[in-house]
């Protein structure tokens, strides 16, 4: 549907589909808090249940490289049996490990649990785009659903790490997980009542073989990249992300060659499927890259508390709420969506060009420029996505939603590897060369042993600012590019245009 015409045959959307609307954002929220969540409470969980620095590792990212690797498989089920029905399994089992998280007595139970949330994360994402996509039929009030669906999973990571902080500051570090409980039973009752059951009425029998070829596609990439953002470059993440775009190759070939793959070529044959996600990971790579080194900057150069820093990152959440919005109501009056994607890509770059001018006691200044850069990127998301699930055939609404989801995943550690590594190297490079050796690895280091060495401190925040500046260069020219290809493979999409007579979604018709 692409034309006033099929706006007006589509059935529009009453108070049920928005109250059902509320009650999906409720677990997608949890699931996005849920990658951030863990940030105030590891030191609370290394005191009581005394982790290996291994363990350590695997308890605070076993969830995200589950939920990655699994997206594309869960999407793709969810079309088979059905989108809510995989949703209500997976609010249970995310339910359930959660109750498991917070009562964990050891390291290895802790970890089995954050795998199990994983699954439960991906089953809920791609199910609840799904869901939007039988919900909202009518384009107008999808487009707003999706907006909405956009800001929630944004300001999700950024409410987590708030939220673990106020938690075990006045409770105990489980109680990070038992928020999830209230939510998840809210949707078990409510969901089979007001959420409709949708699927693929002709699937064709489950590809199992594409199930570990696409988990080996996506986790060994993702696995280099976080650990090239975290380490530096080395040759075994290399290896890794090769290995991983080998199988990514095979994966690709048994879709397109077996009867009944999991994801379905002809998605890519729907026109602004493939430029949507392509563009959707490309700003995700903007969003995390500057994560990386905003979250360090407010802590660690301008010396703030750790609950203290995610306190003044909301603040630029706050513009957040009102970019898709927008976004969604020019398109809607008649502007194409490449205009309005460029534009977002092109806020995104600016919000990076004023991020590069920071230096070492700019908070003002980095909180503008992460407020414009999040309010461009969530425009682009907002729009990207609305034109992905658009375009996908409703029967393939998980599968598109998946691909979307693990596009994002790539994104979002791609820019944390790249833009990291520049930071690094130039952080390394600026570091006075009789530095001891932990300050030449990290700014933390650096400031670990800054009473060693007069000035150590003051250098180091300098280095990391310089190193700031550089990635931010390099992010503003990727968004500028971004914006160039916005302009040129968008162009030509039709937008969803409104109706006449079509009502506000918070007028009483509309609701």
């Amino acid at each position: 549907m692409t034309n006033s015409t099929s706006s007006l045959a589509a059935p529009r959307a009453g108070r049920r589909e928005w109250t059902a609307l509320v009650v999906l954002m409720l677990p997608l929220l949890l699931v996005s808090m849920d990658v951030s969540v863990l940030y105030f409470a590891i030191p609370a969980i290394s005191a009581d249940l005394e982790p290996s620095g291994t363990q350590q590792l695997w308890i605070f990212d076993i969830y995200g490289f589950v939920l990655a690797g699994l997206l594309m498989t869960m999407g793709s089920l969810g079309d088979r049996i059905g989108r809510r029905r995989l949703l209500l399994i997976g609010a249970t089992a995310f339910g359930a490990a959660s109750l498991v998280a917070a009562y964990a007595n050891s390291a290895e139970t802790l970890i089995a649990a954050r795998a199990v949330l994983g699954i439960g994360g991906a089953t809920l994402m791609p199910s609840t785009m799904a869901l939007l996509r039988t919900m909202f039929t009518d384009p107008g009030q999808r487009a707003k659903a999706i907006g909405l669906w956009s800001g929630v999973m944004t300001a999700g990571v950024a409410l987590g790490s708030v939220m673990s902080g106020i938690l075990v500051e006045h409770f105990w570090w489980g109680s990070v997980f038992l928020v999830n409980l209230p939510a998840m039973a809210l949707l078990l009752v409510i969901g089979p009542v007001l959420l409709p059951e949708s699927k693929d009425p002709a699937p064709g029998r489950f590809d199992w073989l594409s199930v570990p070829l696409s988990m080996a596609a996506v986790l060994p990439v993702i696995y280099g990249l976080k650990e090239i953002a975290a380490e530096g470059w080395n040759v075994r993440y290399v290896v890794s992300i090769t290995v991983g775009l080998l199988f990514a190759a095979l994966f690709a070939h048994r879709q397109r060659t077996t009867a009944a793959p999991m994801i379905s070529p002809a998605l890519f044959r729907g026109k602004g499927f493939a430029p949507a996600v392509v563009l959707n990971l490309i700003s995700m790579f903007g969003m995390l890259g500057s994560a990386f080194f905003t979250t360090q900057y407010i802590q660690s150069v301008l010396d703030k508390s750790a609950l203290e820093a995610a306190l003044w990152a909301l603040l630029p959440s706050v513009p957040i709420g009102l970019a898709a919005p927008m976004a969604t109501s020019l398109v809607q009056k008649g502007v194409n969506r490449a205009y309005v994607v460029t534009a977002g890509f092109v806020i995104g770059a600016c919000g990076y060009g004023m991020l590069a001018l920071a230096g070492t006691d700019s908070m003002w200044l980095v909180l503008a420029a992460c407020g414009v850069l999040a309010s461009g990127i969530v425009t682009v998301i907002s729009q990207v996505t609305d034109l992905a699930i658009g375009t996908a055939p409703a029967e393939r609404a998980g599968s598109a939603s998946s691909l979307l989801e693990t596009g994002a995943e790539f994104g979002g550690a791609l820019g944390m590897a790249v833009l990291g590594s520049i930071g690094t190297a130039i952080y390394r490079h600026e570091i006075p060369a009789s530095a001891p050796a932990p300050a030449h690895e990290t700014l933390g280091g650096a400031l670990a042993v800054a009473d060693q060495v007069p000035g150590l401190a003051t250098a180091a925040r300098e280095a990391f600012t310089s190193g700031m500046q550089g990635a931010a260069i390099v992010g503003a020219a990727v968004l500028a590019g971004a914006a160039v290809l916005a302009a040129m493979t968008l162009r030509r999409v039709q937008v969803h245009s409104k109706t006449p007579d079509e009502p506000s979604c918070l007028s009483p018709s509309g609701v």
